[in-house]
């Protein structure tokens, strides 16, 4: 069995963003599977020195984080991945000249499915928890840099992301970003 044959790979319609899906070996002990291999990930042309480890605890549902990216230079990319309850995750293409600018793909991530999503730079991202008491794990290249943290409103209407739960928990710095995307280029 090649090391690819551990985690399916299957582009977005974002460039560069993939959905990664272990798949585990079964037998009467349970599972194994792997989660990350920088082999496998240069071999798929993927960003494969993430340098920063991160959890966000969530104690309920509704709570939107986001939407969140780093200002040039320090520009990051993600790998995200829900290790208890589960989360609608989004991610929003800004890189100047990209075919998909100013589109946004969301999908369901849960402790369950165990997906993960691959956000390279140049996307702002951000995830609404769906159960009470939600745990996000993400990985990150180059680690976060406080002076360019930068976003802008989940509910920015230009994008109308459709989030899963009408009852928003935001956090106030989150209430402050700027409520639009548009004029941001990455």
């Amino acid at each position: 069995m090649s090391f690819a044959a551990f985690m399916i790979f299957t582009s977005l319609k974002l460039a560069g963003a993939y959905r990664i899906e272990p798949q585990p070996i079964v037998d009467e002990r349970g599972a194994f599977a792997r989660r990350f291999c920088a082999d496998t990930f240069r071999a798929q042309g993927l960003e494969s020195d993430l340098v920063q480890r991160s959890i966000s605890l969530n104690a309920r549902a509704g709570t939107v984080r986001g939407m969140h990216f780093q200002a040039p230079p320090h520009l990051e990319t993600k790998l995200v991945r829900c290790t208890r309850g589960a989360i609608f995750d989004v991610m929003v293409d800004l890189r100047d000249g990209s075919p998909t600018y100013g589109q946004w793909h969301g999908e369901g991530l849960s402790a369950d499915n165990r997906t993960m999503l691959y956000i390279p730079k140049g996307f702002a991202h951000g995830f609404q928890t769906l159960v009470d008491g939600t745990e996000v794990d993400y990985e990150i290249t180059p680690a976060y840099v406080p002076g360019a943290a930068a976003g802008f409103r989940f509910d920015d209407p230009a994008l109308a992301i459709n989030w899963p739960i009408s009852d928003f928990v935001i956090s106030e710095r989150d209430r402050l970003l700027p409520s639009s995307f548009i004029g941001v280029r990455l």
